[in-house]
């Protein structure tokens, strides 16, 4: 039997792909359940977090594993099989320990270094005990994830190379700033009772927030939650707990809220948080883009400036000249082509700039235009004339004919951006599927960090020094882990052969009875000891040197020729490694 891993994460998949296979309580169980029945696979364990599902299975067939162990994904996921293939990654044996005990070290996180994780391969290893779908491997090998994990954060910096997602999200939120000073004074709502929501409830608690609202769709687990909150020791914040039906309300009185619900559709739609932040910003519903007050283009958005005060009285820009193939907004106020408009035609071509010229030429910035075009910007000249900027449109049109584009000859003028308000409240979303609508993104007064958001902010962060050290763990870690499975696949045949040993001497001394009917007792047990002795002598070097051979890579074949050379029966190996893992797992404690 050998290792397989099959699974799908943040770094093989997009999120929209992760929040259409996302699988609850129930469908892991029934996961597990399926692939322990299927023919590939004796053990199973299923690790679904936030943003990664992964089979783990003891196959017999390399193949037909992956192709059962995919099938099951996509069937339970509800992503048909061809969608989800594309993002799926495979391994085998040692690539597979490798693959958990990096992930068990806050190496593949999102955020690197979380320890979080650890509790969920310790809750998985708990849910395949519970369900007898973890055998001696899968038990072996969760648990001594478990051991690396702890090892990695104990004896290395892991923790400075990045944070649990919460706090990383929450340092996203507050801009990268300290986040007590930014929490300090809040009032939080938390939505959702689950590990990750108590962990960002117990994080907004120890940043100072001044109350912490709990909504869940069971009451009393918010309860308890809220109650925890208050028993705390080092914290001294307010803590309540509402029904779910209560969010709306709350949300209108929160400065920040944290969502993780195991809810397959949204939370929070962008219409629910546009209502809950109306009239606690003035342009607190305006979606960039769009007409309306506060918005580019609307009475009091950004539009309404400098830009559209060029265009004198009718509030129309430059730009907006039918004919006129350049942007002239962009220009800063020039009416006419000059050496300050050098920037707004750099790239134009030969035909554009002649056109350019002609448009100038006719007259179609003049009169009053023109004047109100120039007092746009003091100091600057009301009325151009073109025939001054003939010989530079000249030269500029001599340098097309020889390079075909005009040159970038200075930095462009800055373009102001559209001025958006600090925002009046932000918004957490750690669920996936997703619990809030993305289109929040675009609501004027509000912060949005998601799952998505924060796999970009985390992709540029620097990795720590540690990391390397981590990584040196994980390699030694998985190659003693790789002897070990090794040596004790070769255990129950050597147990096996000594057995057979142990009959032959016991048969050779009932013959020697009955030869010698008239042996004493004393002389029998010598002649037992040292028939013994012997046997356990001509077997000790060649168990010892077969283990050590059976530990190496590709040491598994010396079972197979113990087995030959000593006529072993197969079925007694099989009875001997059935008795040590029912020995084993009696002896094993829960995860």
């Amino acid at each position: 039997m050998s290792l397989l891993v099959v699974g799908l994460s943040h770094r093989s998949a997009p999120v929209s792909v992760l929040e259409r296979a996302t699988l609850n309580a129930d469908a892991q169980v029934k996961l597990l359940q399926d692939t322990v029945a299927a023919e590939p696979a004796s053990e199973a364990a299923v690790l679904a977090t936030c943003n990664r599902i992964e089979l783990y299975a003891d196959v017999d067939k390399f193949h037909a594993g992956v192709a059962e162990l995919s099938t099951l994904l996509a069937q339970h996921s509800g992503v048909g099989l061809e969608e989800l293939t594309p993002y799926l990654y495979v391994h085998y044996e040692d690539r597979a320990v490798h693959h958990l005990f990096s992930v068990a070290c806050g190496l593949d996180s999102m955020v690197v270094g979380e320890g979080q994780i650890l509790g969920q391969i310790k809750d998985s290893l708990a849910r395949a005990q519970e369900l007898h779908s973890a055998g001696r491997l899968l038990n072996d090998l969760f648990q001594q994830a478990l051991r690396v994990g702890k090892r990695a954060h104990s004896e290395t910096g892991i923790d400075r190379a990045g944070q649990s997602l919460v706090t990383f999200g929450l340092e996203q939120l507050a801009r990268g700033g300290d986040v007590q000073q930014w929490a300090r004074g809040k009032r939080a709502l938390v939505i959702g009772a689950g590990s990750m929501s108590s962990l960002a409830a117990a994080t907004l608690a120890r940043a100072g927030v001044a109350e912490i609202v709990v909504a869940n769709r069971t009451l009393d687990r918010a309860e308890r939650l809220a109650q925890i909150l208050m028993d705390g020791d080092d914290t001294d914040v307010l803590a309540r707990a509402v029904p779910m039906e209560s969010v709306p309300a709350e949300l209108t009185r929160a400065d920040v809220t944290v969502s993780c619900t195991g809810a397959t559709g949204l939370v929070l739609t962008a219409e629910s948080v546009a209502g809950a932040i109306e009239g606690r910003t003035p342009a607190s519903a305006t979606v960039p883009g769009e007409d309306g007050p506060g918005a580019p283009g609307g009475e009091s958005g950004p539009a309404a400036g400098p830009a559209a005060q060029r265009g004198g009285a009718s509030g129309t820009s430059l730009g907006s000249e039918d004919g006129c193939p350049l942007e002239l907004s962009s220009v800063q106020g020039t009416a006419g082509f000059s050496v300050l408009g050098e920037a707004a035609v750099a790239g134009m071509a030969a035909a554009d700039l002649e056109q350019h010229a002609a448009w100038v030429d006719n007259g179609s910035v003049g009169g009053d235009r023109r004047a109100a075009a120039g007092s746009a910007r003091p100091g600057q000249t009301g009325t151009l004339d073109p025939a001054a900027d003939t010989d530079a449109i000249a030269a500029l049109a001599a340098t097309v004919a020889t390079v075909g584009r005009i040159p970038e000859r200075r930095r462009p003028e800055p373009v102001d951006e559209p001025h958006r308000p600090e925002p009046v409240l932000f918004l957490l979303d750690l669920a996936m599927p997703r619990d809030i609508d993305a289109a929040v993104h675009r609501l004027t007064g509000v912060r949005l960090v998601d799952i998505e958001s924060l796999a970009e902010a985390s992709a540029g962060a620097p990795m720590a020094a540690d990391v390397d050290q981590v990584r040196r763990i994980v390699s030694d870690e998985v190659a003693a882990f790789g002897a070990a499975l090794r040596a004790a696949h070769i255990t129950p045949t050597v147990v096996a052969l000594r057995t057979m040993a142990a009959d032959v001497v016991a048969g050779e001394i009932a013959r020697l009875d009955g030869r010698l009917p008239g042996l004493d007792d004393k002389h029998r047990a010598e002649i037992t000891q040292t028939v013994r002795r012997v046997v356990d002598k001509l077997l000790h070097a060649p168990t010892v040197r077969v283990k050590q051979l059976a530990a190496e890579p590709g040491g598994a074949g010396y079972a197979d020729a113990l087995r030959t050379l000593f006529d072993l029966d197969p079925e007694t190996v099989a009875a001997v490694s059935r008795a040590e893992d029912s020995t084993t797992e009696k002896d094993r404690g829960p995860a």
